[in-house]
Parts: C-alpha cells; structure tokens; sequence
C-alpha cells in the first residue's frame, strides 16, 4: 500500500491525532505502535499520554508546557525519522469456553454459515489474530485476522449487557471484551481471564501489537480457571517468538 503523508488533526486543546492512513493496514498499525513506543523511550516536552488506534496515535499533552502547533512539527519531525525495525511481538494462548449463556450467538451463527458450531469453532480457534488496539472500555481488545467465511453484520438492535470476557464478532473484526457493558457485536464464548482488572500490576492484560491464539475448552476446564482467576493466580503469560 503507498505510504500517504501524515495528518495530523487538532483534538480540543490538550491532543493531537497522527492519521497516518484511511485505511486499515497491517503495516499502518506497525508503524503507529513505533511511533507510540519511540515517543515513550524519547518523549516529547508535554507528552502526557499516547493513545494507539488502527490508523492513527492521539497524542495527549499539556498545553501549559507546549502549543499544540509545535508539538505537531516535532511529530512530524519524529515520524521522518522514526525507525521501523521487527516488531517483537508477545504471543497469547486463550483458553475460550465456545457457547453456553454468554457464547449465545454460537448456533445461529454456524447455521447462517451453514456449518456446524463445531465446525465454526474449529475455524476461529486456527487463526492468529493482531490486537490493532485498546479502547473502547478499558482494556477491550479489537482484533484483526478473523477469517473471511465468518464475516457478519452487527445485530441490527444491541443487547442491553454482555459479560465481561465475551468472544466477539463485529463485521470484519474480532474482540474480547473486558467489562460487562452494552455491544451489537455477535458472541460465541468467554474467556475466563480477565482483560482489564484494576488490583493487577499491570491493569490491561493484552496490548496493541500483540498476537493472540484461542484454545478451545471445555465446561469442567473453564470452572478451574474461574476459580484460579477469582483466587488471583496467574493463568496466562506471553508465549517465547
């Protein structure tokens, strides 16, 4: 895909947004995560806090320290040089229990696709999917990778409450929530880790550039790992590239 020019757009007076496509790309969301971690090892005078997206990073700052038109130079500046080297992505192994109460689009989902939920499981537990970003709710996971044959359209009318942990499919995007909350999005299990839990070291348990794996499991197994998740043990961790 040809490298557009940036944009970078105001954001009230505290923030700055660094489009650095129209488009949902791979190499795009690479390139946005450089930018956010190049900002974070050599900061910029006012940085408060970076925000990666899809397609672009919001930049926080404090206008007390710096105008916002400087600091839009200064990120030009930097996106000239930035390095984009490998990324060392971490790899995760979820366990997901597939249907039951929060999985409750499972069925009618293989029907549509005219398959079996065994069937359908199988294919949305081989992929990889890359987290493109956090956001939304706290710690919610937006993930690219969900193969073509399950592509389908949100409910037309959003349910009032899903759980946290729900496995999602929205359109051309997969998800993992992380708090109990309204969503339109069609749902076929839960993970029973938590993706965002303020008591951890680190509250968000995934991050932008992450690749994820999902390990089908079964009801007795899932009842184990709620139990260890609710005692606070630590379940999962970053598979070695």
């Amino acid at each position: 895909m040809a490298e557009k020019p940036p944009r970078i757009l105001a954001c009230g007076d505290s923030a700055l947004s660094v489009e650095l496509s129209d488009e949902i790309d791979e190499a795009v969301n690479t390139r946005v995560i450089a930018l956010a971690k190049d900002l974070a090892s050599n900061p910029l005078a006012g940085i408060s806090e970076t925000v990666p997206t899809y397609r672009s990073l919001m930049v926080v700052y404090d206008p007390c320290i710096v105008r916002g038109q400087t600091l839009a130079l200064d990120l030009r500046k930097r996106l000239q040089e930035l390095p984009v080297g490998e990324h060392t992505a971490r790899h995760f192994r979820l366990p997901v229990l597939y249907g039951g109460p929060v999985g409750m689009d499972l069925e009618e989902l293989a029907a549509m696709k005219d398959m079996t939920p065994a069937a359908l499981v199988s294919i949305h537990a081989t992929a990889e999917y890359r987290v493109y970003m956090i956001g939304f709710a706290p710690g919610f996971a937006y993930l690219g990778g969900l193969p073509e044959i399950l592509h389908t359209p949100r409910l037309a009318n959003p349910r009032q409450r899903i759980e946290a942990s729900a496995i999602g499919i929205g359109g051309k995007q997969a998800s993992i929530n992380s708090v109990p909350g309204p969503s339109g999005w069609r749902f076929i299990g839960r993970t029973p880790l938590k993706l965002f839990d303020p008591a951890r070291k680190d509250p968000f348990l995934l991050r932008a550039g992450d690749r994820v794996r999902f390990r089908p499991i079964e009801a007795a197994e899932a009842a184990e790992l709620d139990a260890a998740v609710a005692a606070g043990k630590t379940i999962v961790e970053p598979e070695a590239t």
